[in-house]
C-alpha cells in the first residue's frame, strides 16, 4: 500500500511537469505566405506528374514570369498615378471642407461623402463607360486608353479619403496654434499654409500610406474592364497553357505573392511611422 502511493502521485504530476515544455511555434506572415505558396506548388507539381509531356506549374511560372511581372509593374504604375492625382485633388477638397464659406464647405462635404462611400468597382465602371475613348482639342484628337480612365476611376475614391485625412489632421492641431497665429496678424491663408499644414504632414503620412496600400491592391479590379494588368495577363497565360486545372492555383498564387511582397513592407513602414509620429 505504501509503494502504490508514490506511483499514483507520479502519474498525476507527470502531465503537469511536461506541459510547460511545449513551446508554441511562431511564424511571421511573410514566412506563412511563402510556405503556402510552396505547398500549392508542390501539390500542383504532384498533380501534373500524370502528364509528363506538359510543363510543370513551376516551369510555367518561370516561362511566363517576365510577362506577368510587366503586368504587375503596370499595376504599380496605375496605383502611383491614381495616388498622385487623388492626393493633389484631395488636398484641395480637404481645404475646401475647412472653408469659412458655408456653401463651399457643404458642397465639398457632399462630394467627399459620395466618393468615399461609393463602391470602387462602380466608380470604375462609370468612368470607363461615361468618359469617351478620345477627345478633340483644337482639331487635335487625343486618345484616352482604358488604363488612363481606370487611373481616374481609382483617383476619385483616393481624393475623397485624402480629403478626410487632411480635414482630420488640421482639426487635430491644438486651437492655440490658431490663436497664436491670429495674435501675430497672420491671415487665415498664411496660417493654413505656413503653420497648420507643415504640422499636419507627420499626422497625415501613416493614413496616406494606408490608402496607397489599398489602392495598390484594388488595381486588380481594372482587369474586369479590360485593362491588361497582372490579373488579366494571368488569365491569358492560363488560357494559353490550355486551361489546365492544376495551373489555376499556382498562377494566381504567384500574383497573390507579388502583391503581398509589395504591400507588406508598406504596412510595416506605416506602423513604424505611426509609432514615431504618435501625437502625445
Amino acid at each position: 500500500m505504501k509503494t502504490a502511493e508514490p506511483v499514483h502521485r507520479l502519474a498525476v504530476l507527470l502531465p503537469y511537469r511536461l506541459a510547460p515544455t511545449r513551446m508554441p511555434v511562431r511564424i511571421s506572415p511573410l514566412s506563412a505566405a511563402i510556405l503556402c505558396f510552396c505547398a500549392v506548388m508542390a501539390a500542383s507539381t504532384a498533380w501534373a506528374q500524370t502528364a509528363p509531356t506538359m510543363l510543370s506549374p513551376l516551369q510555367v511560372i518561370v516561362k511566363w514570369s517576365p510577362l506577368l511581372l510587366r503586368g504587375f509593374a503596370f499595376n504599380i504604375l496605375i496605383s502611383l498615378l491614381a495616388m498622385l492625382l487623388g492626393t493633389v485633388a484631395g488636398l484641395g477638397l480637404g481645404l475646401a471642407l475647412l472653408s469659412q464659406y458655408r456653401l463651399l464647405a457643404t458642397a465639398s462635404w457632399f462630394v467627399t461623402q459620395f466618393f468615399r462611400n461609393a463602391p470602387w468597382l462602380v466608380l470604375l465602371f462609370f468612368v470607363m463607360f461615361l468618359v469617351p475613348f478620345q477627345i478633340t482639342i483644337f482639331n487635335t484628337t487625343v486618345p484616352l486608353p482604358d488604363w488612363i480612365k481606370a487611373t481616374v476611376g481609382f483617383a476619385l475614391p483616393v481624393m475623397a479619403n485624402v480629403a478626410e485625412v487632411v480635414r482630420g489632421a488640421v482639426r487635430s492641431v491644438p486651437s492655440t496654434q490658431w490663436e497664436a497665429a491670429e495674435s501675430l496678424s497672420f491671415t487665415r491663408r498664411q496660417t493654413m499654409w505656413l503653420i497648420m499644414l507643415p504640422q499636419c504632414i507627420k499626422r497625415m503620412l501613416p493614413p496616406w500610406m494606408n490608402i496607397y496600400a489599398l489602392v495598390a491592391m484594388a488595381t486588380v479590379l481594372a482587369s474586369i474592364v479590360g485593362v491588361s494588368e497582372m490579373l488579366t495577363l494571368t488569365a491569358q497565360v492560363h488560357a494559353a497553357e490550355g486551361g489546365r486545372p492544376e495551373l489555376f492555383a499556382p498562377l494566381y498564387g504567384f500574383a497573390l505573392l507579388c502583391f503581398f511582397l509589395y504591400c507588406y513592407p508598406i504596412n510595416l513602414w506605416t506602423a513604424r511611422l505611426e509609432r514615431r509620429f504618435r501625437v502625445r
